[in-house]
């Protein structure tokens, strides 16, 4: 990448589904004093954002700092335990703040709470991406947190559930989720908001000298040594969000860190304004519909006419009713063929049930599930946004 598209930020323009993060020094002052004005300017922002067509999560800290206010503690927590009770009070007076803030500018804001296991495990993390993509279909705005109450997080390390391609990484704050979000849903743009603007060549707080980085190309060692220690009142700091970063553009996704307290700064970013630190990936993003039509396929289902006129001219999920046969062993999560009786290939799609519930599914409406299965998974054996169509190729897309 040359200087002159490092510096380039005009293609930020074309994102469309993007992973906010608002860090702990963004939504409070101190840690623990709510930031009332700047978060519901953010929150202004994001709104308009939404409306306007985008697709947005939001992944907020602030919880424990939340909790120390309501509860009157002092300081913050030295104890695993007493910062799960602090998260445990203060994610309802947070998730209250946003849902009542969001709602008087029109917009449906949602709560998702995550622990490690729910992006380690590939089952949970389908389930997730799914919950996802229908909550933004719906207009609403998710937002995520990492459930502190529950999690261990200075005990766990976890692998990123996408095919196995991912090393483990520690999942310890809400950079990390932000990141592992980002990838589960394919997100075009990660920006991480913090109380600095960005990446220095030396820390500013004590080498004046120190220069804004306002653009480079992936996360290494070197980057890594300039930052250390984590922010007053939360758990990240720079080398946790250059850790998010990394993670991002591993898998093609541009990651923008910068400050939170600038005036319109989404919109500042998302024009191209030279704003905080870009870091671009070093290839591009694989496709989502690239890797699922190209990926090995563990099985098939092969499906009838109505079925195929509902996928094609509807763009609808294929449900079990549809479906006539299924072939091949595979589980949850695979990528499987969707055919036609005389053996077409129409598409490719990852598949919400294993073969044996798949088998005992097919034919029969989704209202039947609970009874075939004895439990309730998804409607559809395979969910819109997880399908790729092909032109009917038997050799596939």
């Amino acid at each position: 990448m040359d200087a002159m598209t490092l510096h380039d930020r005009s293609s930020l323009s074309e994102a469309r589904r993007i992973v906010v993060k608002f860090g702990t020094r963004v939504v409070t002052h101190d840690g623990v004093e709510l930031a009332a004005g700047r978060v519901h300017a953010l929150v202004e922002e994001l709104a308009r954002l939404r409306k306007r067509g985008f697709e947005v999560i939001l992944v907020s800290s602030g919880a424990v700092g939340m909790g120390m206010r309501a509860l009157a503690l002092p300081e913050r927590p030295r104890s695993l335990g007493l910062r799960q009770a602090c998260a445990a009070v203060g994610q309802g007076h947070l998730m209250g703040l946003y849902t009542q803030a969001f709602a008087q500018l029109g917009v449906i804001a949602a709560q998702v709470l995550l622990t490690q296991d729910d992006l380690a495990d590939r089952d949970r993390a389908l389930c997730v991406r799914t919950t996802l993509m229908r909550l933004l279909e719906l207009g609403a705005l998710p937002i995520l947190n990492e459930n502190d109450s529950v999690s261990v997080r200075e005990l766990v390390l976890v692998r990123i559930a996408d095919g196995g391609q991912a090393p483990e990484v520690a999942f310890g704050d809400n950079d990390g989720l932000s990141a592992l979000v980002a990838r589960a849903i394919d997100a075009d743009l990660l920006v991480l908001l913090t109380d600095v603007d960005g990446l220095y060549t030396a820390n500013p707080t004590v080498d004046p000298t120190a220069t804004r980085i306002a653009a480079k190309v992936g996360v290494d060692a070197e980057d890594l040594a300039l930052t250390g220690g984590t922010s007053t009142g939360g758990t990240g700091g720079m080398t946790s969000k250059l850790e998010a970063a990394r993670l991002v553009t591993d898998v093609g996704i541009p990651a923008v860190i910068c400050n939170g307290d600038g005036p319109h700064v989404l919109e500042r970013v998302l024009a191209g304004a030279d704003v905080g630190t870009i870091v671009w990936p070093a290839v591009p993003r694989p496709a989502r519909r690239r890797t699922i039509a190209q990926a090995a396929r563990a099985g098939a289902l092969v499906v009838n006419d109505g079925a195929l006129a509902a996928l094609v001219d509807r763009k609808a999920s294929l449900l079990p009713i549809g479906v006539l046969t299924v072939e091949g062993s595979f589980e949850r999560g695979d990528v499987v063929e969707i055919r036609d009786r005389s053996g077409r290939v129409f598409g490719r799609g990852l598949v919400n049930y294993d073969a044996d519930a798949a088998r005992a599914l097919a034919g029969h409406h989704s209202t039947e599930i609970d009874a075939i299965l004895g439990y309730r998974g998804y409607d559809a054996l395979v969910t819109r946004d997880n399908l790729v169509l092909t032109t009917g190729d038997p050799k596939g897309a």
